[in-house]
């Protein structure tokens, strides 16, 4: 008896030792967690006005006929985007473009095309066209002209006519007003009105402003001025009978006109590149371009080139 309990002993001792090794081997299986998914956050679609977050001022210099525009439009932008500096300086579209060029100015405002002036590095340069704008000749409203032909315009400002009595005036000596070389007005106004005829010497101021107070308070005054720039002070003379308004702008019947270039050096960031997608919205394109005597970009109906080749949109 006492040998058969000694054996049934032993043999619960081994079944034990068996389970123990069978429980080391299989561990058991880790509690099954419900599947979960992680939403890939969203990213918010780009918007192109926002300006970056830069205390960074934005520096737009160049063309006195664009300032207008361009300030009106930097104080709008500023009062939506506080914190945001836009400051605004003339000097001409030769400086303009100079000093976007060298780095000196953010945004390089111009009436002509960079590769239009020598020693730009015009490939360096991305062109922004945000407005047109027409120019004329501009006298006092005492002048008692109101139309010339481009010869007469020619043969006054190259110095041939020196009086208003030959052009069916008053007896009353010839004031020439000129713009500086560096103007991208006097460009403009050269190459379209004057055939590219060289300028007689004359007053030569480059602030637009300033033109037109000459021109207003000189007797016999004749200058040159953006439509942007007329009021009742200065009088707009009619081209071979055409009048200098939108409608013989934009299909270029009356063809002494310009895009109003932003250039800045390589593409547009920051707030510069919001500055600019603001001017380009209708907003500003149908509103204050309008109000400010410029043309949207939108109505033209005629394209032009850095050479002056117009073809029809």
């Amino acid at each position: 008896m006492k040998k058969l309990s000694k054996m049934f002993m032993a043999l619960t001792f081994v079944g034990a030792l068996l389970a123990g090794c069978g429980s080391n081997n299989a561990a058991p299986a880790p509690a099954q967690q419900p599947a979960t998914t992680t939403p890939a956050p969203s990213t918010p679609a780009p918007e192109a006005s926002k300006p970056a977050a830069s205390s960074e001022p934005v520096t737009a210099v160049g063309s006195t006929a664009l300032q207008p525009l361009v300030e009106q439009t930097a104080k709008d932008f500023m009062a939506k985007n506080e914190g945001v500096q836009i400051q605004v300086q003339g000097g001409g579209s030769g400086t303009g473009l100079s000093q976007v060029a060298s780095g000196a100015a953010t945004i390089g405002n111009s009436d002509i095309f960079a590769e239009e002036k020598k020693g730009i590095p015009a490939n360096e340069l991305v062109d922004h066209k945000v407005a047109v704008v027409g120019m004329a000749a501009a006298v006092s409203p005492k002048v008692k002209v109101d139309d010339l032909t481009k010869q007469q315009l020619i043969d006054i400002f190259t110095g041939k006519i020196t009086n208003w009595k030959e052009v069916g005036g008053d007896d009353m000596k010839i004031t020439l007003v000129n713009r500086p070389k560096s103007s991208g007005t006097r460009a403009t106004f050269s190459k379209f009105a004057l055939d590219g005829k060289e300028e007689a010497e004359g007053i030569t101021e480059d602030s637009s402003g300033t033109v037109r107070k000459i021109i207003a308070e000189t007797p016999g005054a004749i200058g040159y001025l953006a439509l942007s720039y007329f009021n009742d002070t200065v009088k707009a003379l009619k081209l071979d009978g055409v009048e200098a308004n939108a409608e013989n702008i934009t299909t270029n019947k009356y063809p002494v006109w310009a895009y109003e270039h932003m250039y800045t050096k390589g593409e547009a960031t920051g707030n510069a590149k919001a500055f600019l997608d603001f001017i380009l919205t209708e907003e500003v394109q149908k509103k204050t371009i309008t109000e400010l005597g410029f043309l949207p970009i939108t109505d033209m109906k005629v394209e032009r080139d850095a050479e002056g080749k117009v073809t029809q949109k």
